[in-house]
Formats: structure tokens, C-alpha cells, sequence
């Protein structure tokens, strides 16, 4: 009888032949290789604000820091949905109109309440995340086609209820939903700490649940998903709602913030969402992936930018020059780490 690699039962170091055991060297160059993966961005971040913070008085300061990260929380929720949908293997192009359509219904639906105001945005842009996922699923379609349209029709919309633009809706001060947006805990923005509950339930879903592990398995290989059993038109259709509805909760916040809804936010914001997941270390294949990345790679493009307005002496295009630069980076280390990984 032939005995294969796969028939040999796994044991320890300190049991087994030193020939049967997989090179030492080997294993550590695999850890290795999945750390800088998972932490890479993280040391970036650490490096750049070591390094902005002993050249600009001003970066490291609790005004600065505050700003940054309330800035940051809108892209990180939109971010949060993203990686799920990556994760999968997918795309969701669709979330910067989603945004700014979020935006416009929470202020508009503010002179009706804050539960209209918070409500609305999360039903509409959940529909037509729903309406993305059964796409996808059920009909067999190209995500980057799909949400392409959604991201269209969601741009229309929002010029149809604005007229072209024209009408701004406004937040009024004092309200429950100006104080959510404007509001402050601990020195950190309203906003920051339901981005960091937000990525804490992501965590724990991605990580702890059988959803999560659904996710990972249609991203990994979606045939050997289906014959395992798991839900691969459920899983798709459930991250593509769940990135709608995390988009029109940042836009809702973010019109909180800025007491207002307005219509030109989120251009672009799809481009940057995707660059901090990937920058994070998720797969643009699927199958792999960090909540916390994604954080940290939102945080990283934000402080990227403050150094960028520190020196002063730069225009603000510099940002998306050097975020394509570090994205580039990653994608290729991506593929660079993913070949050692099979020859190994």
C-alpha cells in the first residue's frame, strides 16, 4: 500500500524523525512571511507617526490627533463593510454614492427626527446593497458591472432629491443627531467611538462566527464552499447589505458632523475604502483578510495626508500620489508573499 503525506499522522518535534518533520527554516519563513502580512501596515503607521511626530510639533498634538481620527472613522466604517466584500473575492464600487446618498436622506430626514434621520439612510442604502448581493448571487453577474450601476443610480438619486444639487438639507444645532455627529466622549468624536465598537462586532463576526467562516471560504474557492454546504448566495448577498449599510451610516454620521448633507462627498471614496483594505492586508483574490488591517490602513492613509498638509509647502494631490505608491507597494508584495507560499 502507498502511503501518502496526507495518511501520516502529524506529531511533534520532540516524537518524530527529524526527517518527517517540515524544515525548521521553512515554517519560520511561512511565519514570517504571514506576519508581515497581517502587521506590515502596522509598522508602517508606527514609523511614519514616530517620524512626523519629531518633525512637526504640531502632529503629535491632542487637537490634531482628535482630528485626524474623527476624520478617519467615516472612511473606516465604509472600509469595515469593504473587507468583508473583498474577503469573498468580490468589490463593491458602489459605497461612495452610498455615502453622500446617506448623507442627503439623514439630513434630510432630520426636520422629521433622529430615528427618521438615522433610519432612512440605513434602508435605502441597505436595498440597494441587497439588490447589489442578489446580483451578484443569484443572477451571476460581475461585481465591478453591478455595483459600477449602483454607484451611478445612487449618484442620480441623490441629484434627483437635491435638485441637480441645488437644495442643500440642513442639521440643526442642538438636535440628538448634531450631537451624535459633533459631539465629544473622553476627547475622542462621537464618531470614533462607533467606529471602534463598529470594527470590535466586525472582529468578533469575522473571526468567531460561522458567517465569518463562510466569508472566508467562498473568497478562498467558492466550488469547494459550495460542496462543504455553505450559503455561497446567502454570504454574498449578506456583505454586499452590509456594505451598503455601513456606507449610508457613514454618511449619516458624516452629515452629523458637518450639520449638513452635502452632495459632492464621497467621490473617490470607493478608490480609497479598497486601498486601505488591500494596504491592510487583505487580498484583492479573497480568502484573506484583517479586520484590523483595514483600521490601520485607513489610519495610515489619514496620517499620510496630515504629514502631506504639515509641510504646507506640498499640494494636496501628493496624498493620492503616495497612497497609489504604498498601494502598489502592497499589491506586489501581496503576489511576491503569496508565490513563496506555494513553493513552500
Amino acid at each position: 500500500m502507498t502511503v501518502t503525506k496526507a495518511d501520516v499522522p502529524v506529531t511533534t518535534a520532540s516524537n518524530e524523525p527529524a526527517g518527517q518533520t517540515e524544515p525548521v527554516g521553512s515554517a519560520r519563513s511561512e511565519r514570517l512571511s504571514a506576519l508581515v502580512q497581517q502587521h506590515g501596515a502596522l509598522a508602517v503607521l508606527v514609523i511614519v507617526s514616530l517620524v512626523a511626530s519629531f518633525s512637526f510639533d504640531s502632529f503629535a498634538t491632542g487637537d490634531n490627533v482628535s482630528n485626524m481620527a474623527t476624520s478617519s472613522a467615516f472612511l473606516a466604517i465604509v472600509a469595515l463593510g469593504m473587507t468583508f466584500v473583498i474577503i469573498t473575492g468580490g468589490i463593491d464600487l458602489s459605497v461612495g454614492s452610498l455615502f453622500a446618498l446617506g448623507g442627503v436622506l439623514a439630513a434630510w430626514g432630520s426636520r422629521h427626527g433622529t430615528l427618521v434621520a438615522l433610519l432612512l439612510p440605513l434602508l435605502v442604502c441597505g436595498l440597494i446593497g441587497v439588490v447589489n448581493g442578489l446580483l451578484v448571487a443569484k443572477s451571476r453577474l460581475a461585481p465591478f458591472i453591478v455595483t459600477l450601476a449602483a454607484m451611478l443610480g445612487a449618484r442620480g438619486l441623490l441629484l434627483a432629491i437635491t435638485d441637480e444639487g441645488a437644495d442643500t438639507f440642513l442639521i440643526g444645532k442642538g438636535s440628538v443627531l448634531a450631537e451624535l455627529g459633533q459631539g465629544t466622549t473622553l476627547g475622542l468624536g462621537n464618531p470614533v467611538w462607533i467606529t471602534l465598537a463598529l470594527f470590535a462586532v466586525g472582529a468578533v463576526v469575522l473571526r468567531r462566527t460561522r458567517f465569518g467562516q463562510h466569508v472566508y471560504a467562498v473568497g478562498g474557492n467558492e466550488d469547494a464552499a459550495a460542496l462543504m454546504g455553505a450559503p455561497v448566495a446567502r454570504t454574498k448577498i449578506l456583505v454586499y447589505t452590509l456594505s451598503g449599510l455601513l456606507a449610508g451610516l457613514a454618511g449619516a454620521l458624516s452629515a452629523a458632523w458637518l450639520a449638513s448633507g452635502v452632495t459632492i462627498l464621497g467621490n473617490g471614496m470607493e478608490l480609497e475604502a479598497i486601498s486601505a483594505v488591500v494596504i491592510g492586508g487583505t487580498l484583492l483574490t479573497g480568502g484573506l483578510g484583517y479586520v484590523s488591517g483595514s483600521l490601520v490602513g485607513v489610519l495610515l492613509l489619514k496620517v499620510i495626508q496630515n504629514v502631506i498638509n504639515q509641510i504646507g509647502s506640498l499640494d494636496s494631490s501628493y496624498q493620492q500620489v503616495v497612497s497609489g505608491a504604498f498601494l502598489a507597494v502592497v499589491v506586489i508584495a501581496q503576489t511576491w508573499l503569496g508565490r513563496r507560499r506555494q513553493l513552500m
